[in-house]
């Protein structure tokens, strides 16, 4: 009978051991299976608020344009009211660009240069701070957190900076060509 009874609670106590087991293996697999929902959700937020950055990035040439059409200084009434016109177009276009996220890095002259947000396209000596900017040649635009493209300046540098670069320029040994 004893042996019975030994029997039976091994068997009880390996029973039990594999719903531990089972039971465990449950609560792992429902964690991975919230998690992936988790992230998938994620995901799609995401996807759906940067949904449209590759539109943005192909009308990025159009408002270039439109920043250039809009700088130029007109005479004529005929060529003013053309002027209005794309005045208007612009701030609707910028406006609903605006509703979907998307905002203009508009550096201004004399800005410290951020390299997160700028390119620098050009550096030239000037007689003010180093690292400033000197002149805005494209607006950069970012859509919610993500950069789409950044403002390409010109940024200043000391006489220092300006005087290592022709350094480096005149160490460097010239090219000879040889005759053939």
């Amino acid at each position: 009978m004893q042996s019975q009874k030994e029997k039976h609670h091994e068997e009880i106590q390996k029973l039990q051991a594999d719903l531990d087991h089972w039971k465990n293996e449950y609560y792992r697999a429902y964690a991975d299976m919230q998690n992936l929902r988790k992230n998938v959700e994620k995901d799609h937020r995401e996807a759906i608020k940067y949904r449209a950055e590759g539109f943005v990035d192909n009308l990025l040439p159009i408002l270039d344009g439109f920043h250039l059409a809009l700088s130029v200084e007109v005479k004529s009434e005929e060529m003013k009211n053309f002027l209005v016109g794309f005045q208007f177009i612009y701030r609707n276009l910028v406006n609903v660009l605006e509703q979907e996220g998307v905002s203009e890095i508009t550096p201004k002259v004399g800005d410290k240069f951020d390299p997160t947000v700028m390119q620098a396209l050009e550096t030239k000596f000037d007689e003010g701070e180093p690292n400033r900017v000197l002149q805005v040649n494209l607006k950069g635009y970012k859509l919610h957190e993500h950069l789409i493209r950044p403002a390409i300046v010109v940024v200043s540098t000391d006489k220092k900076d300006e005087d290592k670069k022709e350094e480096n320029n005149d160490s460097q040994p010239e090219s000879k060509e040889l005759d053939a």
